[in-house]
């Protein structure tokens, strides 16, 4: 019984044994198959053809992105046809980029030299779920994504949070939420927010750390036209937003000394005024604020204003790490190989024993959102349905790994591997340490024995 073909595939690659190959494949599935040499001639090609999956290189000739194109040109593909699929085609040493690549949309990776049936399968789903998208509802396939809910688990602290959620959230008392990087705090907020009364309207986030202390009042207060060179019409700031919703002040320990006093004036007066104008405005906010930072030693080292601290510390929350509610890693590990088992496709369905004591032995230094990273790759590499121990890739095993696999190597292979890292990243030590798996040190022993 003949293959019904559907479907156009374009493929880019700059080998032209590679596309000889794949022009005599791929036409046997699909209707239609179109090969180009370069990335350049990609923007082109889609308007041509108007394909529904993209095979794509992840490195050419030309040295974009620190030699890192597919990632560029997958960012690039899905901003501009976020309607096609792109599948990566790469070499079995940049797997790591492959998984950066689906990150960033990519649907899935295929790793060169390929096995025929294993790419045609690969582009077979991507189209269906190409044409499956663009035959939806509009409205539907538009609808914003939910988000992610608390997961509270079973350890004592969390459990003494949760309760005393269902008291806080209805109010409007200023909370401070502390903790370490990853533990949630961004969650948190959210789920306060989404059992207050002011749920009705989006709360307004803001990472206080991250803005420059140039636009920090017009970030957070807004500005008239005319109030400095770029200020081309009247703006509303972050305060002005969050009217009649909740504001989220993230990192706002961060925020430099000076610019705290007029953060204070804002939430003691509850108004602002725009920068460069003269009229008072009210707010009606409920202000949570987060930190990973102490700021009981700040406020003792003369860092942070001791009235501010007192302002919105009305209530207290201390997220716990991840390494004092183990009793939680298995189960969120386990929501997380769900969630991102939908996401890319993987029939995966439980972790086994082995790799279920690999993640509660682990200290997990950068908490729930590390284990999020390492599940998430994990999921991304699995080929079975059961993930096993030595699926889980922790920072510490990937580290030791590729330094096992360099000492295994044969000099001149090692050798070809540093120079191909250095030459890709464009000299940047960190960037081709990281992509090895190797510390700096290692590197920097190695590129003085090779000489390079």
């Amino acid at each position: 019984m003949a293959t019904q073909k559907l479907g156009k595939i374009l493929i880019v690659d700059d080998n032209a044994g590679i596309h000889k190959a794949l022009e005599i494949l791929l036409p046997l599935y699909f209707a239609e198959v179109k090969t180009i040499p370069s990335p350049t001639m990609l923007m082109t090609a889609l308007e041509q053809l108007r394909p529904d999956v993209v095979l794509l290189d992840m490195n050419f000739n030309a040295s974009i992105n620190t030699g890192n194109e597919g990632l560029y040109w997958t960012s690039e593909l899905k901003k501009s046809a976020p309607d096609v699929e792109v599948v990566l085609f790469t070499a079995y040493a940049d797997i790591q980029l492959a998984v950066e690549g689906m990150k960033r949309g990519a649907f899935d990776f295929i790793v060169k030299p390929w096995e025929n049936a294993k790419l045609v399968e690969v582009l077979s789903a991507a189209r269906d779920k190409a044409r499956k998208a663009r035959s939806k509802d509009r409205q539907t396939s538009d609808a914003p994504a939910s988000v992610s809910p608390m997961f509270w688990g079973t350890s004592p602290a969390m459990r003494e949070i949760e309760k005393s959620l269902s008291k806080i959230a209805p109010t409007d008392a200023t909370v401070l939420i502390t903790g370490e990087n990853g533990t949630g705090k961004d969650v948190l907020a959210q789920e306060i927010h989404a059992h207050s009364l002011r749920s009705g309207k989006p709360m307004v986030a803001v990472d206080a750390g991250a803005i420059t202390e140039t636009l920090f009042e017009s970030e957070l207060f807004g500005h008239v036209k005319g109030a400095f060179t770029d200020a081309h019409a009247d703006h509303a700031g972050k305060f002005e937003q969050a009217d009649g919703s909740t504001l989220f002040l993230d990192e706002i320990g961060n925020i430099p000394l000076h610019l705290q006093a007029k953060l204070l004036r804002a939430i003691q007066n509850r108004s602002i005024v725009r920068v460069g104008g003269s009229k008072t405005i009210p707010v009606n906010i409920r202000l949570i604020c987060a930190t990973n930072m102490d700021l009981e030693a700040l406020v003792r080292e003369g860092r942070f204003r001791e009235d501010l601290y007192y302002r919105i510390n009305t209530v207290h929350i201390a997220l716990p790490p991840l390494r004092k509610r183990k009793e939680d890693i298995v189960p969120l590990a386990q929501l997380f190989l769900k969630r991102y088992a939908e996401k890319y496709h993987r029939p995966l369905n439980a972790l086994d024993e082995g790799a279920a004591e690999v993640l509660k032995s682990y200290r997990w230094g950068g908490n729930i959102r590390e284990l999020q990273n390492c599940m998430e790759k994990a999921v991304i590499l699995s080929e079975g349905t059961t993930l096993t121990a030595k699926d889980i890739k922790t920072e510490h095993t990937q580290a030791a790994q590729a330094s096992a696999n360099l000492r295994a190597m044969s000099e001149s292979d090692e050798e070809h591997l540093v120079r191909n890292a250095m030459e890709r990243t464009g000299g940047n030590i960190s960037a081709a340490a990281k992509m090895l798996g190797v510390s700096r040190p290692t590197l920097y022993a190695k590129l003085k024995k090779y000489g390079l």
